[in-house]
């Protein structure tokens, strides 16, 4: 990938291997969170009564499931910017935003621990 930069702004050629890496990435991040999702079985805490009377263990696995939301939010947005800057038939020039592949990709991780730990939870409060 050819790059100039000067101090914000940036003009660069895409990259295809970026491309079909980034799209990979986003496509297992979608499968790993419904995958987790599955896994995890609903355990919703629906009104305030509800919040007051669960063990610790629910609670936790309910703010690990609204965790695992946010960061696949954040995450798939990421990639999805990242990916698109490096469509074949695009060469940018503007603000720089270059790191948004390997911030997406990080997060993937992130997600991951979460995703675990949800699974973890959850098992542990049916049991």
């Amino acid at each position: 990938m050819k790059q100039l930069r000067v101090w914000i702004f940036e003009c660069r050629d895409p990259s295809e291997k970026a491309f079909k890496l980034g799209l990979a990435a986003a496509k297992l991040l979608v499968l790993a969170h419904v995958i987790a999702n599955m896994l995890g079985v609903c355990n919703c805490i629906c009104s305030q009564e509800e919040l007051r009377r669960a063990s610790l263990s629910r609670k936790l696995s309910v703010a690990l499931l609204i965790f695992t939301w946010i960061v696949f939010a954040v995450g798939l947005s990421m990639l999805a910017i990242g990916t698109s800057s490096n469509q074949k038939s695009k060469a940018s020039c503007g603000f720089s935003s270059h790191h948004f592949l390997s911030l997406g990709g990080n997060l993937c991780f992130v997600h991951g621990l979460f995703s675990l730990s949800y699974y973890v939870s959850t098992t542990a409060t049916l049991s």
